[in-house]
């Protein structure tokens, strides 16, 4: 098969080794959906006279970004229920709403506006754990776009099943249909633990086990779930899951939000093995709290980013959440060294993948990986000079200037042109949606 080559003149492999960070006028060499050179944009062209070019004068190159937390079908809720506290938001206004219409079609429309958003702005696998996850592993799948799904489990019904032991059943069966799929994977979602009793738990550390099933589960999201837990417990959350086995090395587990966490708290997290998504936008919309990122990392724990859901956050745009996540440690830490712009791209780039237990194939631009790769154009005004294009990418650039975007090699932006979405049918498709929503919601 032909290699493409795509040069640019700064690539940002984001690989740990990587000394110097940044190479400069350097080439990326593709052969079947995987790198298989790095090297000197003049030396590619010697080696590779006959392959395929994309030219890309003024532009960065980075790993696909990896969005470790969301709940995609709820970008049809975008904006309905804002400047609202978390259980306020959740009770009141999301829970019915979604009893009202989330259904296969809604999660179905709902993930591909979501898919198109993302890869518009440079993310090229994502997380997600929502009602109807047969729904999204379709378009997923039918796009190209890698995907965890961590497939939802409570103890009340809601649209998608009636029961613990339901849920965690119609997991199964995902898992079994797309066990061996190139860009699909299934895991367990465990709401959180004040929606999950222990029965549950118990099942979920043990299939996750017996399966090897990553577990995401929201944890530590604020400090009135922890308070609320000592008083009905007389545990807090994250030591009444290490007493049911879910926090164990044996069992990839991730935790999203963990904004109140005590010293025992972190230590309990590192010594697990656990990873821990962080969604700054979405935790200060809602006041959940602040995620001690900088703690978090000097502890050797993987520390990734998610942006949460679009009716929380309010959209899926990982450049700005790499901003967030950056300045945010700075003042939690009270330190302006806390996470710099090369950790923070990491944050959105390898340790999602870490996270996601998928680092081997994805999350830096390294040979052997497989060709996700973004394009930032950074000749904008609000990007120029370059004298340091990590820094100009997470604290200056703007997700509207990625320009290109390839999954697996296969280019799906080309020139901020999605290629397999029809965008003014999605955008008919959710104004209809709109229309039906807003009649109801008071």
């Amino acid at each position: 098969m032909t290699e493409h080559l795509i040069h640019a003149p700064y690539l940002i492999s984001c690989a740990d080794d990587a000394h110097p960070p940044v190479l400069h006028q350097h080439c990326i060499v593709l052969r079947d959906g995987a790198i298989i050179a790095i090297t000197p944009s003049a030396q590619a062209r010697r080696d590779y006279p006959s392959a395929v070019s994309t030219e890309l004068p003024d532009h960065a190159l980075i790993p696909g970004l990896i969005n470790t937390h969301g709940h995609l079908a709820m970008s049809l809720f975008r904006g309905l229920a804002d400047d609202l506290p978390l259980m306020t938001w959740l009770g009141e206004h999301i829970w019915p709403a979604e009893g009202r219409w989330v259904s296969h079609d809604f999660v179905r429309d709902g993930s591909r506006l979501a898919m198109a958003e993302m890869i518009r702005s440079g993310t090229t696998c994502f997380s997600d754990m929502y009602f109807f996850p047969d729904a999204v592993a379709e378009v997923a799948s039918e796009l190209g776009m890698r995907a965890q799904l961590c497939a939802p489990i409570l103890d009340f019904p809601t649209v998608w099943a009636n029961n613990a032991d339901e849920y965690i059943d119609k997991a199964l069966q995902l898992h079994q249909r797309y066990q061996n799929h190139a860009f699909v994977r299934v895991g367990l979602g465990p709401h959180a633990p004040y929606t999950v009793s222990d029965a549950p738990l118990l099942r979920v550390a043990e299939l996750a086990r017996e399966h090897a099933l990553p577990i995401q589960i929201h944890l530590h999201e604020t400090q009135h779930e922890v308070d609320e837990a000592m008083v009905k417990t007389g545990q807090r959350p994250i030591q009444r899951l290490k007493a049911l086995g879910l926090l164990s090395p044996d069992i990839a587990l991730q935790c999203v939000h963990m904004t109140a966490l005590s010293e025992d708290d972190i230590e309990t997290i590192r010594d697990a093995g656990a990873s821990v998504l962080h969604c700054p936008d979405s935790n200060l919309k809602l006041a959940s709290g602040f995620c001690p990122t900088a703690r978090l990392l000097q502890a050797g724990i993987t520390v990734a980013l998610g942006t949460d859901g679009a009716a929380s956050n309010n959209d899926l745009d990982l450049f700005s959440e790499m901003r967030t996540a950056a300045l945010l440690a700075k003042t939690v830490a009270m330190d302006a060294a806390a996470i710099d712009a090369l950790t923070a791209l990491k944050m959105a780039t390898l340790y999602g993948a870490r996270a996601l237990g998928i680092a081997e194939h994805t999350g830096s631009l390294e040979v052997g990986k497989r060709g996700d790769i973004v394009a930032i154009d950074l000749s904008a005004l609000n990007t120029t000079p370059v004298l340091n294009p990590i820094s100009n990418i997470v604290y200056a650039a703007s997700s509207h200037q990625v320009s290109h975007v390839w999954i697996d090699g296969k280019l799906q932006l080309d020139d901020r042109r999605l290629t397999l979405i029809d965008v003014p049918a999605l955008r008919r498709n959710a104004a209809n949606w709109a229309e039906k929503i807003q009649s109801t919601h008071t």
